[in-house]
């Protein structure tokens, strides 16, 4: 009887998604960080700018978006491209541009 069947696992092929996390792919392509562009897109567009304020949108930034990508870096290396990426995002969203200014400026 084999091990899979006794514990009632699947056994898979690389590449594939662990905890989120693309495995068996190359560490160093842009595309594993395409996931991680739309996670903060995603968690932008359901704020509405009029009702934070500027030190509310700091936090906002600080606390909760920018730790978006820390587990993606704890496997991958961050290519300098997408950090402008997301840095940009970050800025559009502190001055105020919006998820449509945000999402046409990428």
């Amino acid at each position: 009887m084999d091990l899979d069947n006794i514990l009632g696992s699947k056994i898979s092929s690389l590449p594939m998604r662990y905890l989120g996390l693309p495995l068996g792919t190359l560490s160093k392509s842009s595309l594993i960080w395409n996931g991680v562009i739309k996670k903060i897109e995603r968690r932008l567009a359901g704020w509405e700018m009029i009702y934070l304020s500027r030190g509310g949108i700091i936090t906002l930034i600080k606390s909760t978006l920018s730790n978006c990508p820390s587990y993606f870096l704890s496997l991958f290396p961050l290519p300098a491209g997408m950090a402008c990426r997301i840095e940009r995002i970050f800025h559009n969203f502190l001055c105020g541009a919006g998820l449509g200014k945000i999402g046409s400026s990428i």
